[in-house]
């Protein structure tokens, strides 16, 4: 069998296959094969992308039928039930797929777990001998339901339906052009081979993330509370599944990026909000005499988060490295902000995540205009280095606007990066183009190799 180097060919091989292994007596009509090859081709992208990630990712795989047509808002109209299960199935008797654990389901609970599933050899051979990137190959559906509300539900977040408003209306568009933006362009992490491995395998391990996939180029927008006045922060970029010490390697079009992130962000909106003076002395450091600033502030925000007193330590706070409890830290907090005590363990943590994300949006949309991405990070953003001056100023101005009060802006990044662990030839990152990388070290081969490709699909 001639086995094809094209994603869509290899698709066509696949139905065919499948479709002679059922024996079926009657061929499916003109809307089943569309749904059967729907299904095939989300499938078959999902194996490859996370193949590509790391070879031991799993791919997710929805087996109740309930699962497909329980919210209409978030439904694929062309993803159906027993067109998924035809080419998951048929997959599985072609020895294709294998099932690495079962999904479960309590219809007491309504909770349970999907089923998870690899490629096998077989259809990893195929796999290799495609010759491009799922991340180029494979085109995001700009058109996809980005704005998501979620509400808690006998201890669960889950997507729920919503009322379609101006606001939705505005925000959907918004955020398609965003995106539209993002996905015009190439965004990768430009680490040497060896070091991209190691990464992947510490995600992999991490019960929290999940190897970087980088066709995960799309942004949602997710509201909480069933509250399009909580959250709305933008989420599911690959580039913000990436740890904060290599957020300086992420490259857009080649070139390096700078990352601009808002200085005590929460402290200055709450108490710009609320008319309280914040003073000059930062806001955490003015906790503990200012050690231990940065576990300070994570102590600050979950205290902001939380709608309870959080008698208990958070998950992810370490409090024995600073010789205290978490009530002794606790405390500290509020004797450090005495101003605004009464509004922590309110939850307007989320009411705060609100205000920052409609001016991550409006920080987005002016650089839209100049054809520049620029990916968020919460309460951060990466651009190309050579819109730092402008994105810094573009972050002052929309706090202002909003609240008006000045805040700092800082770079997280280090402005001369010449150290050959970064740079494979010491050249100056201003000229860090594709054809000067190019010359340089093969330890960055797959960097280069993918940046080549996308320059290719360009031309």
């Amino acid at each position: 069998m001639t086995i094809m180097n094209d994603f869509n060919e290899l698709i066509k091989q696949l139905s065919k296959e499948i479709q002679d292994k059922e024996g079926r007596i009657r061929s499916r009509t003109a809307d089943e094969q569309i749904r059967f090859n729907y299904a095939l081709t989300k499938m078959l992208g999902d194996i490859w992308s996370n193949y590509v990630a790391h070879p031991d990712s799993e791919c997710l795989m929805k087996r109740r039928s309930g699962a497909y047509s329980e919210n209409a808002k978030y439904r694929e109209p062309l993803l159906t039930y027993r067109m998924a299960m035809a080419a998951f199935d048929g997959l599985l008797n072609l020895d294709m797929i294998r099932i690495t654990r079962n999904g479960v389901y309590d219809r007491t609970t309504f909770q349970g777990d999907l089923t998870r599933y690899k490629a096998t050899q077989r259809l990893i051979e195929r796999i290799d001998k495609l010759e491009s990137h799922p991340a180029i190959y494979i085109k995001p559906n700009l058109d996809d339901q980005t704005i998501i509300m979620r509400s808690v539900i006998e201890g669960r977040k889950i997507a729920v339906d919503y009322e379609e408003t101006s606001f939705t209306d505005k925000a959907r568009k918004n955020l398609r052009t965003i995106n539209a933006c993002i996905t015009r362009h190439w965004t990768d992490l430009m680490i040497k081979d060896e070091e991209y491995k190691k990464l992947q395998e510490r995600l992999l391990l991490d019960e929290d993330n999940q190897p970087i996939d980088l066709t995960k180029k799309m942004l949602y927008r997710i509201f909480n509370n069933n509250d399009f006045g909580q959250g709305g922060r933008f989420y599911r970029g690959w580039w913000q599944n990436v740890p904060s010490e290599y957020r300086q390697s992420i490259t857009i079009d080649s070139k390096r990026t700078q990352e601009y992130d808002f200085s005590q962000l929460n402290p200055n909106m709450i108490y710009s909000l609320y008319n309280f003076e914040l003073g000059s002395e930062d806001a955490y450091s003015r906790v503990l005499d200012g050690e231990h600033r940065d576990t300070v502030k994570e102590a600050f925000n979950a205290m902001i988060q939380a709608s309870t007193p959080l008698t208990s330590k958070p998950k992810g706070i370490d409090c024995d490295k600073i010789g205290m409890t978490w009530t002794e830290l606790r405390q500290a907090v509020l004797d450090a902000h005495k101003p605004i005590q009464h509004l922590f363990f309110s939850g307007l943590g989320n009411r705060l995540q609100f205000e920052d994300s409609n001016m991550a949006e409006g920080i987005m949309l002016d650089f839209v205009k100049e054809d520049a991405p620029a990916l968020p990070v919460h309460d951060s953003f990466i651009m190309h280095h050579g819109y730092a001056g402008e994105l810094e100023e573009s972050m002052r101005r929309t706090f202002y606007d909003r609240f008006g009060q000045d805040i700092g802006v800082k770079t997280e990044i280090i402005e001369e990066v010449k150290t050959k662990d970064i740079d494979p030839n010491n050249i100056e990152w201003d000229d860090i183009s594709i054809e000067a990388i190019l010359e340089g070290d093969k330890e960055y081969s797959e960097w280069q190799d993918r940046d080549a490709m996308w320059l290719s699909r360009k031309r």
